[in-house]
């Protein structure tokens, strides 16, 4: 029997521990992780640790920009550089709950949306999330900016955070 509310509990959870799951992931790669920083989800945030070590411009971390802009915008703040350490992944853990806890919910609902083990699911997020909707924010340069590596390093983390997330919800959903 499908519950909602249940599937969308399992989802969140899941969705905050396949956030982390891919960061600790992303951290144990040294061409992934810089700056002592673990916000390596992002292809963009790569790239730019990248640029940033080889003497070029460090653009924003997607993640980064998105507190900045709420910061500014609904509370009328600048984050601090000690804030943006702690807002980035903030964001990063909040949208991986919330999507997570959308997956959960709509996967109560429609079961074959799990086919796969998450892993259409991670494509899906990546195509829309990474390739065009952090672009067209303005968070991110487009992706013919990105080399084919980025992409691809992109693509396998959120391969990894569709099935790490549909893996934890299947078991969440079985004790909720």
């Amino acid at each position: 029997m499908a519950n909602l509310l249940r599937g969308m509990a399992a989802g969140l959870l899941a969705g905050c521990a396949a956030s982390y799951v891919m960061n600790q992931v992303a951290s144990t790669n040294p061409n992934k992780a810089g700056k002592g920083q673990k916000e390596g989800s992002s292809r963009r945030h790569r790239s730019n640790q990248r640029e940033a070590r080889e003497g070029g411009a460090e653009e924003q971390n997607a993640t980064v920009a998105t507190a900045e802009a709420i910061s500014r915008n609904v509370f009328g703040h600048d984050l601090s550089e000690c804030e943006k350490q702690i807002a980035g992944p903030a964001v990063h853990y909040a949208y991986g709950s919330i999507v997570g806890a959308i997956y959960g919910g709509v996967a109560e609902w429609f079961p074959l949306v799990g086919a796969g083990f998450g892993l259409p699911f991670g494509f899906v997020l990546w195509l829309v999330g990474d390739e065009i909707a952090v672009p067209a924010l303005g968070l991110a340069k487009g992706p013919a900016e990105y080399p084919p590596a980025v992409h691809a390093d992109a693509l396998a983390a959120h391969l990894l955070y569709g099935f790490t997330t549909d893996m934890a919800r299947r078991v969440l959903r079985h004790v909720l």
